[in-house]
């Protein structure tokens, strides 16, 4: 390769890895903020603690689950946002390990009588739908709203690579798209809603789906996983 060459594609390197955890002039004018800054846990913390666990590290602009962290003693858990939401447009991109299960939760509600940030949120799943047992079971592949929706069609890419999600809700209309292609549409709160529920896991569980605004979480389902450019726009 030559000089120029070789200059060229370092120099589309650099201004590539420039744009990662940025916002355009074009989406600030839009109203979109960023809710990670590519270098730090600033804006997020532990599911009902005060700060967030040295288990999600920061690096290469992304924000990992390091689960060899936990075996030398970090808490791990549930990554939430410091900030509540109800009506948003929320993009994400995450990168999954080999046989991993993680999951982007919404409209969480944060109480020590709770625990888990799943007991209150919806979940849109992240997963390795090949190598991980949850890949063989309806409704709980990458791109689902989990154990609620199955989705038209399989999206996500392979284990490796990244994917990107988006989450909009809207007076709670619901509807999640995984690289561009929609795997779920529903309302909350209606007829429609509770009939999903019921016929769900989370038939019994009295605070899941029931709050119109709550926080985000990135959870900790005990495998790494990665997640950058995560950028909110209020409606």
């Amino acid at each position: 390769m030559g000089a120029l060459m070789l200059g060229a594609v370092i120099s589309t390197q650099v201004v590539n890895a420039q744009k990662l955890n940025t916002l355009s002039a074009k989406e600030k004018k839009q109203g979109w903020k960023l809710l990670f800054d590519g270098t730090s846990t600033k804006g997020w913390h532990s599911y009902n603690q005060s700060s967030a666990s040295a288990a999600w590290k920061v690096a290469d602009g992304a924000i990992g689950l390091d689960q060899s962290a936990k075996k030398s003693g970090a808490p791990g858990g549930d990554l939430v946002t410091d900030g509540e939401y109800e009506n948003y447009e929320l993009l994400i991109d995450w990168k999954i390990s080999e046989g991993g299960n993680s999951g982007i939760i919404f409209s969480v509600h944060e109480d020590p009588s709770l625990g888990q940030s799943y007991l209150s949120g919806p979940e849109m799943q992240v997963l390795d739908d090949a190598k991980h047992p949850d890949g063989k079971n309806v409704k709980h592949n990458s791109g689902e709203l989990y154990d609620l929706i199955k989705a038209p069609s399989n999206p996500a890419k392979p284990v490796g690579q990244w994917n990107t999600a988006r989450i909009l809700k809207k007076d709670g209309h619901l509807t999640l798209w995984l690289n561009g292609v929609k795997t779920a549409e529903t309302t909350m709160g209606t007829p429609e809603w509770d009939a999903l529920v019921a016929n769900s896991k989370f038939k019994n569980w009295k605070d899941f789906g029931k709050y119109a605004k709550g926080h985000i979480a990135l959870q900790d389902h005990g495998n790494d996983v990665w997640y950058r450019n995560i950028k909110i726009r209020e409606l």
